[in-house]
């Protein structure tokens, strides 16, 4: 079928075509469903842009499954034709506005039909091209700003390299993701590609599962481990938050970095690990060695070649851009009327400071999507009225992004009953990180 194929799904299922509407309107090709099966069969085997979903008066509404229909197949455009007396239904007129396009009153007007239909197509074509600019650019990332094509052109180079990466952001940028990508273009992208918090593993537990074990190593090491290390043998391992590996730790790290081989709990034989070592953190190490807090030998073997992930707040350009990624990464899980972002919602998030960056947008966005009775996302569905742009554009940036952290946090808390594993995990973050904040924060349990 051409473009302009037109899905007509019907609740009479005893009828290959409904009476009541149209064989033929010039310029489109039907393509018939009786059942949610046939429906879906026929969306993937044709370019579906538009629907029709036809409603019968002698036969019981299935909304069911016209929901699960639409939730599935959010880029297409949903017109519903019924008699007079379907439409005045509530239930009917509630799924119309939350999920529709438009309507259609049976009998056919066949010149309104069709003007109803190239309307509803061509709304589908703008989505289309929009949708084009939200998708993931260069490495798989959003961002088209100054400081984003800088960082694409740096991962270029390093990803042509075989050196040991340090990657270097506030929390929330997106530093893992950077790891990912350099893998992803590096020769290695068909090798192994480990991610180890450094933070999360507890301090006597850090050698064992960085460099495995042998059998009867200890009481308990029954059988032989491989590590970490040694798993990501040929491919990558990113060291996230090395900045939070203990002083004392890091010399078994340092010895790996330098003689590219390891030795198991328990083990004697040196064994040879050709892996590329990426490091992340938000530390700054710099300083950290002043203080004596970080090795300075450590510093200097992982900091061969660097990037530096711009904070969100150096790149708003990129805001609309993420915001409109998010809400279709997320399209399952919001309310059926909401359909996008209001002007002022938009402005809102420009003119914000995002001390929390990318992983506090994804949050506010997600919370919005869920939580808002309005069609559009306002700002204050955001959380981002006057009160907090005016407090965070009169707090010094650490004030500000301590707030921000607190307010998530503790939210986060009271909708999974302070759950730290399950709060955790929706923050992004690991437990050890969640309790350092937590405490940083003086937050109450």
């Amino acid at each position: 079928m051409n473009s302009r194929a037109l899905l007509l799904y019907s609740s009479e299922p005893d009828r290959s075509h409904p009476a009541p509407l149209p064989d033929v309107i010039p310029g489109w090709q039907w393509a018939i469903a009786t059942t949610s099966v046939s429906a879906h069969h026929q969306i993937h085997h044709h370019n579906i842009q538009v629907g029709v979903i036809h409603l019968a008066s002698d036969m019981p509404v299935p909304f069911e499954q016209l929901e699960t229909l639409t939730a599935s197949h959010p880029q297409i455009e949903w017109v519903v034709a019924a008699p007079a007396d379907v439409l005045t239904s509530i239930d009917v007129g509630r799924f119309i506005a939350h999920t529709c396009f438009d309507y259609h009153t049976l009998p056919a007007d066949l010149d309104r039909l069709a003007l109803t239909l190239g309307h509803a197509w061509g709304r589908a074509q703008m989505r289309e091209r929009c949708r084009d600019t939200t998708r993931p650019g260069q490495f798989g990332m959003v961002g088209e700003s100054l400081p984003m094509q800088r960082l694409y052109a740096n991962l270029e180079k390093i990803s042509n390299s075989d050196a040991p990466v340090l990657v270097q952001g506030e929390s929330g940028t997106g530093k893992e993701l950077v790891a990912r990508a350099i893998h992803r273009h590096s020769a290695r992208a068909q090798q192994p590609y480990i991610a180890v918090n450094c933070g999360a593993i507890p301090v006597n537990l850090i050698q064992s599962e960085l460099f495995g074990y042998e059998k009867g190593a200890f009481t308990g090491a029954n059988q032989r481990k491989i590590g970490l290390i040694e798993s990501a043998n040929g491919g990558t391992v990113f060291l996230d938050e090395i900045g939070d590996l203990p002083f004392e730790s890091q010399v078994m790290l340092l010895r790996f970095l330098q003689e590219h081989c390891i030795e198991r709990v328990g083990g004697h034989t040196p064994i040879n690990v050709d892996v590329r070592v990426i490091a992340a953190t938000h530390v700054n190490l710099e300083l950290a060695v002043a203080a004596r807090s970080f090795r300075e030998d450590l510093f200097y073997r992982l900091n061969v070649l660097r990037v530096t992930v711009p904070p969100l707040r150096e790149r708003l350009d990129d805001v609309d851009l993420l915001a409109d990624w998010c809400f279709e990464v997320f399209s399952s899980e919001k309310n059926a009327h909401v359909q996008g972002f209001s002007l002022r919602a938009k402005q809102a998030m420009s003119r914000y400071g995002w001390p929390g960056n990318v992983r506090e947008l994804i949050n506010r966005v997600r919370r919005a999507m869920v939580m808002s009775e309005n069609r559009l996302i306002t700002a204050e569905d955001l959380l981002l009225d006057g009160p907090i742009l005016e407090a965070t554009s009169g707090a010094s940036l650490g004030q500000a992004r301590d707030q921000v952290e607190r307010d998530l946090i503790e939210h986060t808390l009271q909708v999974n009953k302070q759950n730290i594993t399950e709060t955790a995990r929706q923050l992004g973050l690991s437990r050890s990180t969640l309790y350092r904040l937590i405490n940083k924060l003086e937050l109450k349990q």
